[in-house]
């Protein structure tokens, strides 16, 4: 779902009345949703850098974000976004959708509540149609049975040829998920992070 007029107002207010701190917005989600949040601390810096470094940004037109949490990367990657490209963001926890919403006022930003496994069905909503980028927070090795590799196969479906899942994990467990899909994987490692972090991108040839 998206947040204009009257329900932009309500969701500034719920920021407002939630305690408006990023880093608590993230440790209540967490505590409410643990299986879907892959840490209680934001990214690093160094990491976001690392993570985005290989986005050609002025070939981007539409850019998908899983799990946004407080906008650690969304504001990063609309930093970087070309004027008249749009960002999309997923999450299943609506608490984060309206801190997000709240948050960040861009007319680029698409904050919505629902499943990454239904990215190509959300995107059509927009009446979007291939994303150039998907970036992927989620702790794919603590989603429910089958989640995963549903995730990673909407993904591949979803990305233009040439396009990339770029993905940051805790675990390297999530490369059995993301391989079967995709043509080329490369990955790196970044210490500058609690935790430490396993990178991917995954290339669609």
């Amino acid at each position: 779902m998206t947040f204009t007029g009257e329900q932009a107002q309500r969701s500034r207010a719920y920021a407002r009345r939630s305690g408006g701190g990023p880093l608590w917005q993230f440790l209540r989600g967490f505590l409410k949703h643990p299986v879907m949040v892959g840490s209680v601390i934001p990214s690093s810096k160094v990491l976001i850098d690392k993570m985005l470094k290989p986005v050609d940004w002025a070939n981007t037109k539409l850019f998908v974000e899983y799990g946004p949490g407080v906008g650690t990367f969304t504001q990063e990657i609309l930093n970087r976004l070309a004027p008249d490209a749009i960002l999309l963001t997923i999450d299943t926890n609506a608490d984060f959708t309206m801190y997000l919403s709240a948050k960040i006022r861009d007319s680029r930003l698409r904050a919505v509540t629902g499943s990454a496994a239904d990215v190509r069905t959300i995107m059509g909503d927009f009446g979007l149609t291939h994303a150039d980028y998907i970036l992927s927070g989620l702790p794919f090795s603590t989603l429910p049975t089958g989640v995963g590799p549903k995730i990673a196969e909407e993904t591949a479906e979803a990305l233009r040829p040439g396009g990339a899942f770029l993905v940051y994990q805790f675990s390297p467990k999530v490369r059995q998920f993301i391989a079967p899909y995709f043509n080329r994987l490369d990955r790196g490692f970044e210490w500058i992070n609690i935790p430490p972090a396993t990178l991917f991108w995954a290339w669609k040839d």
